[in-house]
Formats: structure tokens, C-alpha cells, sequence
């Protein structure tokens, strides 16, 4: 008797295993996660010379742990773990709500919209990066924005350009923002491979711009993009660097604009600062760093040397003020940024999330 019923315990276990695998298996494949490149994409990324042993590779030897912890259990330590003081704001952070549909297109400027998500206009063209309005996460629970800082959606975009994506992660690419602004968006520029997922989820393979390192693209007469090496990794689901990161340099109406992404210090950027003299205004990476992946986000202390290998004329520190992705105080970015204003000859914009910075090259 006794048997029997540790048999029918066991099957009941077993059961619930195998429903609970199903329902990951499952979910894994929702449209949010994306889908990983096939086809005629495959086969040009297999054809790319970053491309090695079946996945994206970084110039440099790059780990994405320096720690004896693998990249799952940090996640799940820093999900469960005590949250240290001052990760997250204990008031709502400084905003403005900006009529972006009323800017006149043809004024120069710049919106941020914290994280690593902002609108700048040069050339008559509105060129939005990594928008992340919906969430930045595949469930609603994780990576929950800061007070104060939600105040935006799709719905208050005007019509885009460019749509420019460094790369696939969550809080760089997200499904419910570009899905929204679907109707509105003439040309995408994204790495090689990350053109799947938006061939998935409804845009045509025309309005891709999909470029590799060192890959240049001309969609319109004046407006060029180069697609540049980044030190950093790929991925929504449980498969890493199928798709390419990267960095841009957009070259309008005789102005340059570094983007930078996400990504680690590296000899990357004098290699771009000599190919791109005069820059004008580079956007950095500065938050959401640790010592345990400092090869793959930028440390606090490579900012200045970051900025002065490509050459800079100005400087707009992102991927901070929004998400708390790291376990360093939510403030510390910013200290980071005025920092730099004082320690170095560079203008380092510091603007309040939703403000209108006008920018004009002197």
C-alpha cells in the first residue's frame, strides 16, 4: 500500500515537471522573445567574420563574468537578494513632459527619455534610439522603472526616421514599443540578425537597414550610418550572440553622432576616433556596471579615457535613471557624469529626463 502510494506521488511530480516544462517552453516562444535568425539571414551571418563557432564573438577576449558565478545565477541573486540602500530612488525623479509631436522637425536637438532611449533631430531627420516605453523585461514584475520616470509612451513619438536599436537585449529592444510605433517608423537600422526579429513581428525586410561591423549604409541622400564594433553580447531567450551589437556613427547635414549601446572599455573606440575625426557628440554608456562584468559595461573610471580616444566634442551619458539593472545607487550615474564635466575639458550634457536640449554645433 505503502508503495503504491509513493508511486502515484511520484507520477503526480512528474507531471507537474513536465507541465511546468511545457509552460516555459511555451512562453519562451511568445512573440516578445523574438525569433532567431534563419534563412537567407543565417546564411550571411554565418558569411560574417564575427561570426565564429556558431555565435557573435567580441574583438577582444571578452568574459561576461569575471566572478566564479555564471550569468544566471547573478540574475537570480540579484532578483532575490536584499536590494542595498539607494538602489532605487525614495522620491519620484525629476522629469518633463515634452509635446514631441509639436517640435518643429527642422530645430536641432535632443530628448532624453532615460535608460538608453532619446530622440535627437539633426538634418531634418528624427532619428529615435532604443525607445523602451512598455517594459524592459519579459514580465512586468522585473525591471520595474523608477518613479517619475514612465511618463512616456509610443503614443507620444512623432513619425520616425530612423529607428535605431544597438542591440537585442530587453532594455534596448522592446516588443510592445516597436510594435506601437510599427505605423510610424520609415527605415530601422539594427546590427545583423536582429532584422529577424522585426521581420517577425510585421515590418518588411525594405525598411531594414541591417548592417555588420564596419558595414556602411547611405538610405537617404545625406544621411549615413556606420555600423561599429561594440564590446558587449546578445540575446532575448535562453540562446546568447545569435544576433550582433553594436555601436553607430551617424554622419547628417555635416554633423557627427557617435551612439555608442552597451559595452565594456576597449580598444574599439580609438580605432573609431581615428577613422571619425570630429566627432560631435558621443553617447556613453554609464550605469548599471560591477566589477563582476566589467568587460562587457563601461566602469566609471574609462568614461573620460572613453571619450577621449574617440575624439568628442560632447558628451551624453545614458543607460541610467530609470532601471535599476545593477547594484549601485541609482544617483551614482549621474555623480559620475558631473564628474566628468569637472574633471575634463568636454561638455557632458546632463539633461532632465523629457527636456529639450537644443544643440547646435559652435
Amino acid at each position: 500500500m505503502y508503495r503504491k502510494k509513493m508511486v502515484k506521488i511520484l507520477f503526480v511530480i512528474l507531471c507537474v515537471m513536465a507541465v511546468a516544462v511545457v509552460a516555459v517552453i511555451l512562453f519562451f516562444q511568445t512573440p516578445p522573445f523574438g525569433r532567431l535568425p534563419r534563412g537567407e539571414r543565417l546564411e550571411r551571418i554565418r558569411r560574417s567574420p564575427n561570426f565564429r563557432d556558431g555565435e557573435f564573438r567580441n574583438q577582444e577576449p571578452t568574459s561576461l563574468m569575471t566572478s566564479e558565478k555564471g550569468r544566471w545565477e547573478a540574475m537570480l541573486d540579484f532578483v532575490f537578494k536584499k536590494s542595498p540602500e539607494g538602489l532605487r530612488p525614495e522620491h519620484p525623479v525629476p522629469s518633463v513632459k515634452t509635446d514631441l509631436r509639436a517640435l518643429d522637425p527642422d530645430r536641432e536637438l535632443l530628448v532624453w527619455f532615460g535608460h538608453s532611449s532619446y530622440l535627437f533631430q539633426l538634418g531634418g531627420k528624427r532619428i529615435l534610439v532604443d525607445p523602451v516605453f512598455c517594459g524592459a523585461a519579459p514580465v512586468s514584475f522585473l525591471n520595474k522603472p523608477f518613479p517619475g520616470t514612465d511618463i512616456y509612451s509610443p503614443e507620444d513619438m512623432p513619425d520616425i526616421d530612423y529607428l535605431v536599436i544597438t542591440h537585442d537585449h530587453w532594455d534596448h529592444l522592446d516588443y510592445g514599443t516597436v510594435t506601437q510605433l510599427k505605423g510610424r517608423v520609415r527605415k530601422v537600422v539594427c546590427p545583423l540578425g536582429v532584422g529577424e526579429h522585426f521581420e517577425y513581428w510585421g515590418y518588411e525586410p525594405e525598411r531594414l537597414v541591417e548592417l555588420d561591423w564596419n558595414e556602411t549604409a547611405v538610405p537617404d541622400s545625406g544621411f549615413t550610418v556606420h555600423c561599429l564594433p561594440a564590446r558587449h553580447f546578445s540575446g532575448r531567450g535562453l540562446r546568447s550572440n545569435r544576433t550582433l551589437w553594436a555601436s553607430f556613427l551617424v554622419e547628417v547635414a555635416g554633423r557627427k553622432v557617435y551612439i555608442g549601446g552597451d559595452g565594456g572599455y576597449g580598444a574599439h573606440y580609438a580605432g573609431i576616433g581615428e577613422r571619425f575625426p570630429g566627432i560631435d557628440l558621443a553617447v556613453l554608456e554609464n550605469g548599471q556596471y560591477n566589477v563582476d562584468w566589467r568587460y562587457i559595461h563601461t566602469l566609471p573610471k574609462y568614461l573620460h579615457a572613453e571619450a577621449e580616444a574617440l575624439g568628442a566634442k560632447r558628451v551624453l551619458t545614458v543607460h541610467h535613471s530609470k532601471y535599476a539593472l545593477a547594484r549601485h545607487r541609482w544617483d551614482e550615474p549621474l555623480e559620475n557624469a558631473r564628474k566628468l564635466a569637472e574633471d575634463s575639458s568636454l561638455e557632458v550634457l546632463c539633461p532632465m529626463i523629457g527636456e529639450v536640449v537644443e544643440w547646435s554645433v559652435k
